[in-house]
């Protein structure tokens, strides 16, 4: 059978499976099964068990568990609540300083602990409501919570740059190291948005009443509450980039820093501690199952030669390599929109990435454009996982159609972000090489 032929019955029936609603996991799964018992017969299924074995048991996995359960512990550790009180106090007397405030805290989070729909759903806790009770607009506040919570992926630690890395046989390190400028850059870009929003439309974040304002003296000693998320994100981040610790060392360090200022901050609890575990479990399975279905299904796609195939079709085509580029943030954009992005990542990585390499683009660069890309996935609807994390936290009021409404303007901003990185490269690479050197 011709390879663009098996391509063609491969993607279609993975299609047709993911429109049906079945989950990612047990499509690719199912259709590795499936294709080892036609090509090999029951002895191909030995396959399927030796490459899920052989991806479980990667040092580099151990820091997937860690980081969620460093997440989980957090979202209870009254960090975020501390941070919003500061915020509140420090940016409430400028229009639209709570929303401002509310990315500063994101990012802040996302440098602890990596996990996006963690940071979504404690600000959506802890941020929205305030906001809305001082008359900002819904689809600003909701925006801003869905798109600052997806900064976790790009703004290291991420476990999403982790399992990128794993799979592409990338340096989670550079990863890391590539992440921090465009994490940067792209929340300097929706602090950006909010000062023009809030400039052009005062009605729709308005500045706290004078009876709310602080004075100096209070915000002032307000600035011990940062103590505890820059000591952890000396912690984790410091431990990596100067070469103490491996990324999943650090993570070790970062949960058990985490289990310190919880207890520290007296917010410990058997209870507590149970929740976090179980679902640190839960969501870990989830990865991992979906690691080991998407895995099996490559291992059949470079097995028929279809990523080989793919190479020389385009290869062959002469289209500019910066066309084929944007070609495949394209196709990015579109799977994100109904994908989970590590199954994107399985999926692609092995049939995107040789090619990008023999095009003369640098992986690593092309890694973090890929993760910005799956930041946009994280809020782009039908399927973006923070927009119904933040479902289930708003309001009655607040409508689905006011969160899709309000995360427009940041997507386009995580547009522009990714545009920046690609027309400046050096943005990216300039921190790792800078390490490295």
């Amino acid at each position: 059978m011709e390879v663009w032929l098996v391509g063609l019955i491969l993607f279609s029936a993975l299609i047709l499976a993911l429109f049906l609603g079945l989950p990612v996991a047990f499509s690719c799964g199912g259709l590795a099964t499936v294709a080892c018992l036609f090509i090999w017969g029951p002895r191909g299924l030995y396959s399927i068990a030796t490459t899920a074995y052989g991806e479980m048991t990667l040092f580099v996995f151990i820091a997937v568990p860690l980081f969620v359960l460093m997440a989980e512990i957090l979202s209870f550790s009254g960090i975020a609540e501390e941070l919003f009180d500061l915020v509140y106090k420090w940016m409430g007397p400028f229009r639209g300083g709570l929303a401002i405030g509310t990315i500063i805290i994101c990012a802040v989070f996302a440098a602890m602990v990596g996990v996006s729909t963690a940071a979504a759903a404690t600000m959506g806790l802890v941020a929205l409501p305030p906001m809305l009770a001082r008359g900002y607009s819904k689809e600003l506040v909701t925006g801003t919570i869905a798109s600052g919570g997806a900064l976790g992926i790009l703004i290291p630690p991420s476990i999403i740059m982790i399992i990128l890395g794993s799979v592409a046989e990338l340096s989670i390190g550079q990863l890391f190291m590539g992440g921090m400028v465009p994490g940067i850059i792209l929340t300097l870009i929706f602090i950006l948005y909010i000062a023009i929003k809030s400039y052009i439309s005062p009605e729709s974040a308005p500045a706290l009443p004078p009876s709310e304002r602080v004075s100096w003296g209070e915000k002032l000693r307000m600035l011990w509450r940062l103590l505890p998320p820059a000591s952890l994100v000396l912690l984790v981040l410091g431990s990596i980039y100067t070469g103490i610790c491996t990324p999943t060392e650090a993570a070790a360090v970062g949960a058990f820093g985490s289990l310190v200022v919880t207890i520290l901050m007296r917010r410990l609890s058997w209870a507590k501690l149970n929740h976090a575990l179980h679902r640190t479990m839960a969501v870990t399975a989830m990865i991992l199952w979906i690691t080991i279905g998407a895995v099996s299904f490559t291992n059949i796609v470079n097995v028929t030669g279809i990523s080989g195939w793919f190479q020389e079709a385009i290869v062959g085509m002469e289209l500019n390599r910066w066309v084929v580029l944007v070609g495949m943030q394209f196709t990015f954009f579109v799977l994100g929109c109904f994908l989970d992005p590590v199954g994107i990542i399985l999926i692609t990585t092995p049939i995107f990435l040789p090619l990008v390499i023999s095009l003369g683009f640098d992986p690593l660069w092309f890694g973090v454009l890929f993760i910005i890309n799956m930041e946009m996935a994280y809020v782009t609807p039908p399927f973006g996982f923070n927009l119904f994390v933040l479902r289930g936290v708003v309001p009655p009021e607040v409508s689905m159609k006011d969160i899709y409404r309000g995360i427009i303007p940041f997507v386009a901003c995580q547009g522009l972000c990714l545009l920046i990185m690609i027309l400046f490269p050096q943005l990216v690479t300039w921190l790792p090489k800078l390490l490295i050197d």
